[in-house]
């Protein structure tokens, strides 16, 4: 006995896919995060050049900058040296191991850049590295 089946056409949908739409988003997102600068913004500084120079990967990074007229300033808010030292200890109190940064201007005497780094290591900062620019 032959059976035959019903042939039953299927219901299609009308809406529109997004998935292609959603697809095409992340991928701009990710392009976006990879090309996104990775340095600190703040005081604009002429930086000395080095060939070992590497790029900041840790959010919770402390930048300390000295610009050409040797004016500190901490995450590019301007201080003195004993609020410098002040505000490391608070943060050394609650992130005991956090890493800090200096931005030194070319042209800054080097004794300031000394005095900075004298206050680190008064603070037993031992993660500290001197940001450079690479050379042309």
């Amino acid at each position: 006995m032959a059976t035959s089946a019903k042939f039953t056409p299927r219901k299609r949908s009308g809406g529109i896919n997004i998935t292609p739409f959603v697809d095409v988003l992340l991928v701009v997102l990710v392009i976006f995060i990879l090309t996104s600068n990775a340095s600190i913004p703040g005081i604009k500084v002429d930086l000395p050049k080095a060939s070992s120079a590497m790029a900041l990967e840790k959010p919770k990074t402390k930048a300390i900058t000295i610009d050409n007229a040797g004016q500190v300033f901490l995450d590019a808010y301007p201080v003195t040296l004993p609020e410098l030292e002040e505000r490391l200890r608070t943060e050394k109190a609650l992130t005991p191991d956090f890493p800090v940064i200096v931005r030194g201007d070319a042209a800054v005497q080097y004794a300031k850049v000394v005095e900075v780094l004298d206050l680190l290591r008064r603070i037993d900062l031992n993660q500290v590295g001197l940001v450079t620019g690479k050379p042309a």
